[in-house]
């Protein structure tokens, strides 16, 4: 029982070294994205800048990094449960700046007040990302473990 905590502590511990880099890029990201729209440069080129894409981006990086780790599909998955939700509160808080102050830009659509926004955002928001995240994730993991096997299978088959 205690080998097991610890292994939880160690893998929840490595989940939180995973995601302090993307969670900085993603703080960063949400303002920038929030000031050019502001400025106005058109959606079509904002659009590219988001953290669906950058979720996308880190979980193939994850799974071409660490597809040797033990247990890696719990590690993706935990490392994308606790990145995503604190990605998305900056886009909860653009809301209300936007609605605040009458901005105008995408951020203040769609919800009739703060609770919504956070509730959308942060929750649903999250699954939107955790989803395909782990998925890419879980695909670059699986093409990668499947090239190995392969390496191993010529390699026996070029020894013996």
């Amino acid at each position: 029982m205690e080998k097991q905590m610890n292994t939880q502590n160690t893998l929840f511990e490595e989940a939180l070294n995973l995601v302090k880099t993307p969670i900085i890029i993603a703080l960063v990201l949400t303002p920038v994205r929030y000031i050019l729209e502001l400025i106005g440069l058109p959606e079509k080129f904002i659009f590219i800048i988001g953290l669906l894409w950058l979720t996308i981006g880190i979980s193939v990086y994850w799974g071409i990094r660490f597809h040797n780790k033990k247990r890696f599909l719990t590690l993706l998955l935990l490392s994308l449960v606790i990145y995503s939700p604190i990605s998305r509160f900056p886009v909860a808080l653009a809301w209300w700046i936007d609605t605040k102050w009458q901005l105008g830009t995408h951020y203040g659509l769609y919800f009739d007040n703060f609770g919504q926004a956070v509730l959308n955002q942060v929750v649903y928001g999250s699954l939107i990302q955790i989803l395909p995240g782990f998925l890419t994730g879980s695909i670059t993991f699986a093409i990668l473990q499947h090239r190995q096997t392969l390496k191993i299978k010529s390699r026996i088959t070029n020894n013996g």
